[in-house]
């Protein structure tokens, strides 16, 4: 009999969801544009069984792939789980095998050696397949519509990284996703490898080289010529698993690097730049570079984002610090010097889940969207959110002008990454849509909205309505028709 703990990362807002399901044609307020003719694909961390640990992490779910189908102005909806390894072992088991977060020392001795990852962290279409990805395992390979799982794929064994990046960027120009790895020749250790995949899906390059330390590497940056990585001290080592703390925590005592790799180079023409001061950043806006000269946009914060991760040291929590403000870093290759050339605040919003006409990646940007947190306005959803983040609106930042908009979603509604979507092929940039997930937190639903994407502060234009709310999720993306038909 299942029975999930009284614990924050399985009751309220996140208590497990477990639904696999279709529903054809969604209820829909206002009018879906018809230019709208794709697939969002978003995932969610949702445990098939009652974890094995009762304060185990949110993170730690197995991923809950959700398909929205655009077509002829409906709304389709579909959801699956993806089946990993951990997932058929413990469906087999008729309950959890795999313990903690990321500790496999953790585990039922029967499952030893298996691969741990849970493909809960983003997917994306591409070469006519969706890939789940998680950073701490292989890219397990889905049929985009469907949803059925195909399995875990080394690109015809070609792949030497035991792992995958879970924030892969497409190339424009190439075609190619730009991806990467990080414990590629086991956990914990500092190995690395920049990867590209072609259009078809074949492994273009793979160049191994080593990180200054071992943290969390959830995202990077690609440029035109140079691929982009920001270390921040998120760290572990075997000491914390075998004491059974959390997987990572935050070190405020090691140094912020930016790591800068020409595309067409080798892992010795690789540099590393010093921030000036030890911060918190994790997700990516856009990189770009301008010669030798890198330009690379992350939220930043003065402290640790992550109370789940809690402070190494035992620093308590700050949740002032922990608010992340778009940032611009910059760094020249033909610098003399290894720090960062300059520090530059893009805005004075509070926020993070940054997102770019995703046509102009790896290029100067002049748009971008991200989630927001306006702790000014009303809230009367639950308190306690494991994040201590409440993002109520989204804003928008229009590069060329400074100008700033944003709409808020309400007293009762929090917000999901939002992802672009291009209201034709050859738009102008940021001339689309905007779509997410919005949850209300008091009525239990959640709704799938959508937005002019330079006209946010005006709010939705349609929404296609769930039954029931979504788990939060991480990461989704957006497929238009002609990528699926590959």
């Amino acid at each position: 009999m299942a029975h999930f703990p009284d614990t924050r990362g399985f009751t309220g807002t996140l208590r497990p969801l477990r639904i696999e399901g279709d529903i054809l044609d969604l209820e829909i307020e206002g009018e879906i544009p018809p230019q709208l003719n794709g697939t969002f694909h978003r995932v969610h961390p949702d445990a098939q069984f009652p974890p094995m640990f009762a304060n185990d992490q949110f993170f730690n779910g197995d991923g809950m792939v959700s398909l929205f189908h655009f077509h002829d102005g409906i709304v389709d909806f579909r959801q699956r789980y993806a089946q990993t390894d951990k997932w058929k072992l413990e469906r087999a088991a008729g309950h959890a095998l795999f313990g903690a977060y990321r500790n496999p020392l953790t585990d039922d001795p029967s499952v030893a050696g298996q691969i741990r990852g849970t493909a809960n962290t983003n997917v994306m279409v591409h070469g006519g397949s969706l890939y789940a990805m998680k950073e701490d395992s292989p890219c397990l390979i889905m049929d985009p519509l469907s949803l059925e799982t195909i399995g875990y794929t080394r690109f015809g064994g070609k792949l030497r990284s035991q792992t995958f990046c879970a924030h892969p960027k497409i190339d424009p120009a190439t075609g190619n996703m730009c991806a990467f790895a990080y414990a590629t020749k086991g956990l914990l250790t500092r190995d690395m490898a920049y990867i590209e995949i072609g259009p078809e899906g074949d492994l273009v390059k793979e160049i191994a080289f080593e990180n200054p330390y071992y943290c969390m590497m959830h995202d990077f940056g690609v440029t035109e010529d140079y691929a982009v990585f920001h270390v921040v001290p998120i760290v572990s080592l075997w000491e914390r698993l075998e004491a059974g703390l959390p997987h990572f925590g935050f070190d405020r005592t090691l140094p912020v690097y930016l790591g800068v790799l020409p595309r067409n180079g080798t892992a010795d023409d690789i540099r590393w730049f010093k921030a000036p001061e030890t911060v918190f950043a994790s997700h990516v806006m856009n990189a770009f570079n301008e010669g030798t000269k890198i330009h690379f946009d992350t939220p930043v914060a003065m402290g640790n984002c992550f109370p789940f991760f809690p402070d190494v040291h035992g620093e308590p929590f700050d949740p002032i610090a922990a608010r992340p403000y778009l940032t611009r870093w910059t760094v020249d290759m033909t610098s003399n010097s290894d720090t960062f050339e300059s520090v530059v605040p893009l805005t004075d919003m509070i926020g993070e889940f940054p997102r770019i006409d995703d046509r102009f990646a790896t290029r100067r940007h002049h748009h971008g969207w991200m989630l927001v947190m306006d702790p000014d306005m009303p809230f009367e959803g639950p308190s306690g959110r494991a994040s201590g983040f409440i993002m109520n609106r989204l804003g928008h930042i229009d590069f060329s002008t400074g100008q700033q908009t944003s709409w808020w979603a309400g007293p009762q509604t929090i917000l999901q990454e939002p992802c672009f979507v291009p209201r034709t092929p050859d738009a102008a940039e940021g001339d689309g849509y905007i779509i997410a997930v919005a949850d209300n937190l008091v009525t239990n639903y959640s709704d799938l909205i959508v937005l002019d994407a330079r006209k946010i502060a005006e709010g939705p234009i349609a929404r296609a309505k769930l039954p029931i709310r979504l788990r939060s999720g991480l990461h989704g993306n957006w497929a238009n028709a002609t990528s699926l038909a590959a």
